[in-house]
């Protein structure tokens, strides 16, 4: 039985309703020139590494300027970017899903003072605040996941890795000189909310040794039921144990949990639930990069991701084994992949054995493709439209609309 509040008419739904509960609606925050025109822009280019420009069917011209700008920033940093909206963009600007933001102004004149304004703003050891780029066939900033200032089980920092890495190849942040678009995304453990699965490179941290279990104090933390239910693939059961206690010397018997080792994959769901489960291990924790991911249709379907380097031990603070893999990979690209070709399109055609050639990549068994579940051939892994033999739908002469049929 559906629970219906007391006030509430359902005769008038809207009377009397909240409103102003979770996000407000998008268009309320668009610039006045970018709602006139929404839903009818002709064209845009590239002006210039960071610049676009839209053409309306009014007539209306917006230029943009991204920007880099870091995931995690500092309430300074924020106010910084909104005294700029507020100068040249009448208070607007937007984030995009890679940690860039957009500044948005309608006149040459106003693109000119902005960006003589962004290059002139920079850190007092010399680095720009707002460097713009980002665009075309070019390395936009890194998508990345909290890492040690925030995440409970990671295996590497995010924000540290990222860093060095966007130090190594700025450069290219700023030009348009490959052959495609390249995205590179990290995340700090397996559980990837950074969307290293789909990246032309990713860089992930992983663990490799199982949790550690404190016996004697997870039954007092922990719902012991909660932990096994988390993990993924059965490798926690509970089982009783009898220990030394630490706080009298006793020996006891309590309430805990084993692992199976052979099974478990490093996930950390268990300590999630669990703090008395650690996953967190100096010598075992470190970074795995992944290549050849996309989400892009064009040309040929998506692609998962490859493990191509299978472990690179933490070197903070400036990780440089991972610095310079990921340049030889890029550098690599840029000399041997075709306009147009993706990364991972690149190293279908020329064969993934020459990919680890021209890389200077070590090959091992750990890189061994060996999932074979059905669903990797089954699934739809295009959003392009597919005719089957029997598809309950039928396309009314190729150009009418699209008729369920009844069965």
């Amino acid at each position: 039985m559906a629970f219906i509040s007391s006030g509430y008419n359902p005769e008038k739904p809207m009377e009397n309703r909240i409103t102003d509960i979770g996000n407000r609606h998008y268009g309320e925050f668009l610039p006045p020139i970018i709602k006139k025109n929404f839903g009818k822009w002709i064209w845009h280019e590239i002006l210039e590494p960071g610049v676009l420009m839209h053409k309306a069917e009014s007539g209306d011209v917006v230029y943009t300027v991204r920007v880099g700008e870091p995931r995690l920033m500092t309430v300074q940093y924020l106010r910084e970017a909104l005294d700029i909206a507020d100068k040249y963009c009448d208070g607007y600007l937007r984030f995009t899903t890679r940690n860039n933001i957009e500044f948005m102004v309608d006149s040459k004149e106003k693109l000119e003072a902005l960006k003589k304004d962004l290059k002139e703003r920079k850190f007092p050891g010399g680095s720009y605040k707002f460097p713009i780029g980002g665009t075309g066939a070019g390395l936009t900033n890194i998508v990345h996941t909290q890492g040690w200032i925030h995440c409970h089980t990671p295996a590497t920092d995010a924000s540290g890795t990222v860093k060095v890495v966007m130090d190594e190849l700025f450069e290219d942040f700023q030009k348009m000189r490959f052959p495609a678009k390249l995205r590179i995304s990290m995340a700090c453990c397996l559980n990837m909310c950074g969307a290293v699965h789909c990246s032309d490179i990713a860089i992930l941290g992983y663990h490799r040794k199982p949790p550690m279990i404190d016996d004697e104090y997870i039954d007092k933390l922990c719902e012991i039921p909660l932990a096994v239910a988390a993990c993924p693939v059965g490798a926690v059961k509970p089982k009783k144990k009898k220990i030394i206690s630490e706080r009298t010397g006793e020996e006891i018997e309590v309430k805990s949990v084993e692992v199976n080792q052979e099974r478990c994959m490093f996930c950390g769901n268990c300590y999630t639930m669990c703090p008395s489960m650690p996953l967190a291990d100096h010598e075992g924790d470190g970074i795995v990069i992944m290549a050849g991911g996309k989400v892009s249709n064009r040309i040929t379907a998506p692609k998962f991701s490859k493990v191509v380097v299978a472990y690179i031990p933490n070197e903070p603070p400036r990780w440089p084994t991972l610095a310079k893999t990921i340049r030889k990979i890029v550098d690599a690209y840029v000399k041997g992949a075709k306009k147009y070709e993706r990364l991972g399109m690149w190293a279908e055609r020329i064969g993934w054995e020459k990919f680890f050639e021209v890389c200077d990549l070590d090959f091992s068994h750990h890189l061994i493709d060996d999932f074979r579940d059905p669903a990797y051939y089954t699934w739809r892994q295009t959003t392009n439209f597919k005719f089957i033999e029997n598809f309950p739908y039928e396309y009314n002469k190729m150009k009418g609309d699209i008729i369920l049929k009844a069965k």
